[in-house]
This record gives structure tokens, C-alpha cells and sequence, in this order.
């Protein structure tokens, strides 16, 4: 198993535990994921990271943005200025027997949350044995 936390945030990953290997936190929550709704979430925070780095240097000091982004099962929204954002996600039910649920980190939560997801979804399968 690894675990990574900060101020605001936690995750964990251990794939050997089925159906949930994966863990998300939060100040107050935190939620298990199957590695493939982990996966897609990784995916999907890092391409709101990325959408994001890429206005930063267009918005001007006190411009607020707001992206928004829609993958199967999630849905994200990263919320913030060019210094700091922060995150509300999104799990749909892909159909009526499965959980769904609404979470989100503030910044500086966020950031540093997407930054270790990053890292620890990145680890191979193989190393985590």
C-alpha cells in the first residue's frame, strides 16, 4: 500500500484490495474508488491541471476562471485565479445500482492533491507488490 497526505488532503492506493484499491480524502470525507474510477480521475485532474497551466499566463491578477471537464464517470471543476485553484468532482453513477458522490479540495489543498495523484497513480502495479 502507499499513502501519501498533506494539510486537507489523503490518498492511497493498494491494488491487492478489490474491488476498492484506491483511496481519496478530504478535511472531512473520504471515499474508495475502484482502480478504474481512480484512474480516470487522475486522468481527468490532470488534464484540468493542464487546461489551466496553459491560461494562467493569460489571466490577468484579480481574473477569476472556472474550467470544467466531463469523462465518463466523472465530472470536475477546477475553480480559481492564476495562483491558486481548487477542485469539486464529480462520481456518476454509470447505472442505477452503482454509488455516486460529490467531493472537493480548496486550494492549497487541491494543487497538492492533483500533484501527489499524479505521482502515485504513475506508480506501476508491479512496484506496489
Amino acid at each position: 500500500m502507499i499513502q501519501q497526505e498533506g494539510p486537507g488532503w489523503r490518498l492511497a492506493r493498494d491494488p491487492q484490495r478489490h474491488p476498492y484499491g484506491a483511496l481519496i480524502g478530504g478535511e472531512t470525507w473520504a471515499i474508495e474508488l475502484t482502480e478504474s474510477e481512480a484512474g480516470a480521475l487522475a486522468s481527468l485532474i490532470e488534464d484540468l491541471v493542464a487546461h489551466h497551466a496553459a491560461q494562467r499566463g493569460q489571466l490577468m491578477e484579480e481574473e477569476q476562471i472556472t474550467l470544467e471537464l466531463e469523462r465518463s464517470p466523472w465530472w470536475g471543476c477546477l475553480e480559481g485565479d492564476s495562483r491558486a485553484w481548487s477542485l469539486q468532482l464529480i462520481l456518476r453513477p454509470v447505472d442505477v445500482c452503482e454509488r455516486g458522490v460529490e467531493v472537493s479540495w480548496p486550494a492549497p489543498a487541491a494543487e497538492a492533491a492533483a500533484a501527489a495523484m499524479r505521482t502515485l497513480w504513475d506508480i506501476s502495479i508491479d512496484q506496489l507488490n
